[in-house]
């Protein structure tokens, strides 16, 4: 699962079918594979929106 979210996070255009099935080989269901990729792709996507508007975290967050 690891795998498959850093890949898809540094090398998105890079993913094909055979990912998915790797998650399927060992145990994940369709629902579950959906769900990591999208929540993979959300945090991507306000990471990104985050720093092109240069969003800068709050004082306590850098600890």
């Amino acid at each position: 699962m690891l795998s498959y979210a850093d890949k898809l996070t540094r090398t998105p255009s890079a993913m094909t079918r055979d990912d998915v099935e790797i998650l399927k080989t060992v145990g994940f269901s369709d629902s579950a594979i959906l769900d990591i990729c999208q929540v993979t792709a959300y945090f991507a996507f306000v990471n990104r929106l985050a720093d092109g508007l240069g969003v800068e975290l709050e004082p306590h967050m850098d600890d």
